[in-house]
């Protein structure tokens, strides 16, 4: 798969941060140094207050006067009220994409075949990144560009992984679901929100 062009610097910023966190170079409630992250990488510290500024919006960061920039002590808690959200906007999402995913599912189809793979060979990365690739592509069919926003505002492949490597939590692949979900939007099943809400409530990483 071809990684994606990441079109400016504060972008740039914000994956080096970020896979800083994700790898556990930064850990819980640790302090983000915005003059060090800016002399790393040789560049001012505007776009890196700006890539702050960002992970903040999707609370993987928080800020405190006097106190800096830390990253958040995610909770188990964090993840239960993300996930109903979630569910009402992939719902929302199943119902305005159905009538094109009814006639073209090939945006879908590859990560199911993906998470089949993932699953022999017992890939947990693949797992979340292809999972979560699904669930994009369902939300980017609807064609609403507010939807989706809000939808990547949750961060959740980014949650998703965090969750695994602080909380112990446990993730499934769920393949076969998501070849049902498919099937069903190739029947036009007129209970499409509710299959898909259901499954995305049911697929809620565990401890």
């Amino acid at each position: 798969m071809t990684a994606p062009v990441i079109h400016s610097l504060r972008e740039q910023i914000r994956e080096h941060i970020l896979e800083g966190i994700i790898s556990g170079r930064w850990q819980p409630g640790e302090r983000i140094v915005e003059r060090r992250i800016a002399t790393e990488l040789e560049v001012s510290q505007t776009p890196v207050r700006e890539a702050l500024r960002e992970l903040e919006s999707l609370r993987l960061i928080e800020s405190a006067p006097n106190k800096g920039v830390r990253v958040r002590n995610l909770t188990a808690a964090d993840l239960e009220e993300s996930y109903p959200v979630r569910a009402g906007l992939e719902a929302i999402a199943a119902e305005l994409a159905s009538p094109g995913l009814a006639e073209d599912c090939s945006a879908l189809e590859p990560h199911v075949s993906a998470l089949y793979e993932a699953d022999r060979v017992s890939d947990g990365t693949a797992q979340v990144r292809h999972t979560v690739a699904f669930h994009r592509e369902l939300v980017r069919a609807a064609g609403n560009s507010v939807l989706l926003h809000t939808w990547e505002g949750l961060g959740i492949e980014v949650f998703t992984a965090l969750s695994i490597r602080w909380l112990g939590t446990q993730q499934q692949s769920y393949a076969e679901e998501h070849e049902e979900l498919v099937a069903a939007f190739k029947r036009r099943d007129p209970r499409i929100a509710e299959l898909v809400k259901a499954h995305v409530l049911g697929c809620a990483p565990r401890a």
